[in-house]
């Protein structure tokens, strides 16, 4: 074959290589939004100018058909009668869907078939789907609904913990226990010893984009679903399920979502679901958006938990054994409550060596919508007994909490000294000592402990507290098989690409980072990478975009690709230049190939006609990663995320009215993939994190109807509850041991519990109410009223 002429199939003639690049522009030095970039998100733009578009935006198909869920009004019955007949016949409803008309299976749930799309013999809380009305529109659909005629017959139904408890405490899950060294007899020898409770509450998700799918039926009975969801395989398989077709029947996209926060992991099956089921009867598409009241009552929340703590400490307040239980709020279905329950144990240490530990769990079904992921996925909730017993200790012992949460840190990675969590994995990538004593250092955190000293010694009315509190959270998905990612490049023949992986966009950025990452791969400007909504029918059986692990492990997917499409280029050049391997080298926006530098487009359209593949898939698993639940011991997380956060509050002890003031944060990211993105999702993390700690708070009457379902009744953290003065900073010291997508680490979660700063100073706060003589009772969330009767019982106790 004649190296320098290629034929062009499609063209008359022969192209010479060597004209191609005649008018090539100057190379540039660097190219423009690669990794480490503090590049802006991809959509920023577009959701500031309302230009971005999620499912309600695209335009609706004629004859689309409006849905409306009816939901049970009891909180725990059985059904004795549904009469829907008035229903069908309403003005302008086309169908009505029970149990009876699902042709697969009644359940949407992610593992353990407990989670019925339409209840049947009974329900299990007040909210839980009965039926669907398909209508013309929306209003005459839920017109229609109200003509039902359901009779039940009411059983004890338990709402809250303390009730589930009283009924006999029925199990959802089998009980876990994990244990570290000999924590019976190391608590009963020690010198000094607390026991204590603290509750957290849950928490609605409040995406600002509520709960939506849109179905359209195809040829041969297949359906195209759009959702707002993380999880778009595992919303394919359900709806699949439903249908009682193989996975292949169904195509589920979605380019971006409105906020997840983890309320769009498992839940949105149910409503994807609802529209596929309509779309197939009917022959028409169909679309089933919630209002925010029905969203809320509807959906899962955070999981709420009540933590009994038991701990063993020496005279320097250095723990020496701790014994914890959990009992965990699940509501009526198991949904992912093991696995959120587990994380909860598995950060029960936050940033502390327990050298002899027992935790043990519990997860306790009540009459409410089942719980469900959220941000931190239980680490924040297990994180809060030990940072309350540390403050604890410290008032006990007369020290400064920080000098006590220091002596307990793990060995700094380096040290020579191992320790063990007590589901028995080594801790070797510690970097948490250096953190703190640089935030200690950098937010003047020992003359400020003074200055609110002296303030609060001449404030009878307004009490100042200050806190720096470690967090320490490990990534990777605790159920080892999803830690799996899979990407699809596209190389176009004019050196344009098009990329495609299992990560979903919720606004985090995460489609920008896999940018950056495919073009710092090629070595081309990240504008020449077009970003595309994810489907099943690109990238297949994909894993939640959840526990922080899109960057991690898309990243590495999609640079997979990218490399694997890059090899094929070298070796095209290799075969056409005649030079050894290694004088191929991929520069910014050129390549240099011995003596040779050829642009990057025109490479690649010498590759084509060249008749080289330019598309590749690629895919990534987590390695070394693994669980045994019945020794409760393993390596569950590749590695650790760190930070610390120090928080100064205000509180009126005559009203419980409460604000942070300041607050100082330093952060490992490892190296970043997006400086400006990361800083984002720590700002964003904390702020959640605050809202969850001292105002949001749900509440349900004794009928189990939730009474906080509107932005009226439940309040999340405006612009205006953000810390006038907030400080952030990524550690620039910070590079990931292992071996991530370019040394970063994930950003996602690890910033929510940064906020228990926020809980512990607000703790000091009421300490300082009552002249630090005793230690207050403080459950969170943290709000006024609770603030003024924790205020009031060290008053008293003074």
């Amino acid at each position: 074959m004649d190296e320098t002429r290629i034929q062009d199939r499609g063209e008359a003639g022969t192209i010479d290589p060597a004209t191609l690049h005649e008018k090539a522009p100057p190379h540039p030095r660097f190219i423009e939004g690669g990794v480490g970039t503090s590049l802006r998100h991809d959509s920023g733009a577009k959701h500031v100018s309302g230009q971005a578009r999620y499912v309600d935006d695209d335009p609706e198909l004629p004859g689309t058909l409006h849905i409306y869920l009816a939901m049970a009004q009891k909180a725990h019955a059985r059904i004795v009668s549904m009469d829907l007949a008035a229903v069908r016949a309403a003005p302008g409803v086309v169908a009505v869907l029970t149990a009876a008309d699902i042709p697969g299976r009644n359940d949407y749930s992610p593992v353990f078939g407990d989670d019925p799309i339409f209840a049947e013999e009974s329900v299990s809380f007040l909210g839980q789907p009965l039926f669907a009305v398909a209508g013309e529109t929306l209003k005459a659909a839920r017109a229609a609904a109200g003509l039902a005629r359901v009779a039940y017959e009411e059983k004890p139904a338990a709402i809250t913990l303390d009730e589930a408890l009283a009924l006999g405490g029925e199990d959802l899950l089998p009980p876990h226990t994990m244990r570290l060294g000999e924590p019976e007899a190391v608590l009963a020898a020690a010198p000094h010893r607390i026991a204590g409770r603290v509750e957290t509450g849950g928490q609605d998700h409040f995406y600002l984009e509520g709960q939506i799918a849109t179905a359209v039926p195809l040829e041969d009975g297949d359906v195209l679903v759009r959702s707002s969801t993380q999880h778009p395989s595992e919303v394919q398989h359900n709806v699949a399920k439903a249908l009682g077709v193989p996975d292949h029947a169904v195509t589920v996209e979605v380019r971006r979502m409105g906020g997840g926060f983890g309320g769009k992991e498992s839940q949105p099956a149910l409503f994807a679901a609802v529209c596929a089921l309509v779309a197939v009867k009917t022959g028409r598409p169909a679309k089933c958006r919630l209002d925010r009241d029905d969203d809320m009552e509807m959906t899962g929340k955070r999981h709420e938990m009540r933590a009994d703590y038991d701990f063993g400490f020496d005279e320097e307040g250095r723990i020496l054994a701790a014994d914890l239980k959990h009992f965990v709020r699940c509501g009526y279905s198991r949904d992912l409550s093991g696995a959120i329950a587990d994380r909860a144990m598995f950060h029960a240490d936050n940033a502390y060596a327990l050298h002899n530990a027992r935790i043990h769990s519990r997860r306790l079904k009540t009459h409410t919508a089942s719980n469900t992921a959220f941000r931190g996925f239980g680490g924040p909730q297990g994180m809060v007994a030990v940072e309350r017993a540390l403050d604890r200790i410290a008032h006990e012992k007369g020290l400064d909490p920080l000098d006590v949460r220091k002596r307990n840190f793990y060995p700094a990675m380096g040290s020579g000294v191992e320790a063990r969590t007590p589901y028995h994995m080594a801790v070797t990538d510690c970097v948490i000592a250096e953190i703190v004593e640089e935030l200690e250092d950098s937010s003047d955190y020992r003359a400020r402990r003074r200055a609110v000293r002296a303030f609060n010694a001449q404030s009878p009315v307004l009490k100042k507290g200050l806190a720096l509190t470690p967090v320490k959270f490990g990534i990777s998905f605790t159920t080892t098989h999803l830690n799996q990612a899979g990407a699809l490049v596209h190389l176009y023949k004019d050196g344009s690409v098009q990329l495609n992986h299992g990560g979903t966009e919720m606004g985090q950025g995460l489609f920008t980072k896999v940018a950056q990452v495919v073009a710092e791969e090629f070595q081309i400007d990240v504008s020449r990478i077009r970003i595309t909504a994810t489907t099943t029918a690109k990238v297949p059986n994909t894993s939640a975009t959840a526990a922080s692990s899109g960057s991690d492990l898309n990243g590495m997917a999609a640079r997979e690709a990218a490399r694997t499409i890059k090899e094929r280029l070298a070796d095209y050049a290799v075969r056409r230049y005649r030079v050894p391997r290694e004088e191929v080298e991929f520069l910014p926006g050129r390549v240099r190939i011995g003596e040779t530098e050829l642009s990057f487009d025109d490479l690649v359209g010498e590759a084509y006609l060249a008749r080289v593949s330019l598309s590749s898939t690629g895919f990534y698993a987590t390695p070394g990663i693994s669980y045994d639940r019945d020794t409760a011991s393993g390596t569950p997380f590749y590695y650790f995320a760190y930070g610390a956060a120090c928080s100064e509050v205000v509180i009126d002890t005559l009203t419980g009215e409460n604000r942070v003031i300041r607050a100082d944060i330093l952060h490992d990211v490892g190296r970043s993939l997006n400086p400006a993105l990361d800083l984002g999702q720590i700002e964003g993390g904390f702020i959640q994190g605050m809202g969850w700690l001292t105002m949001e708070e749900l509440w349900w009457d004794k009928a189990g109807r939730l009474r906080t379902h509107a932005p009226s009744t439940y309040k999340i953290p405006t612009a205006n509850d953000r810390p006038d003065d907030l400080r952030i900073a990524l550690w620039d010291k910070g590079r990931n041991p292992a071996a991530t997508i370019y040394r970063s680490k994930a950003v996602g979660e690890p910033p929510f519990m940064l906020a228990l700063s926020v809980f512990s100073a607000l703790g000091d706060a009421v300490l300082a109410a009552g002249d630090h003589r005793a230690f207050p009772d403080l459950d969170a969330p943290a709000t006024p009223e609770r603030i003024l009767a924790a205020v009031d019982m060290v008053r008293a106790a003074r």
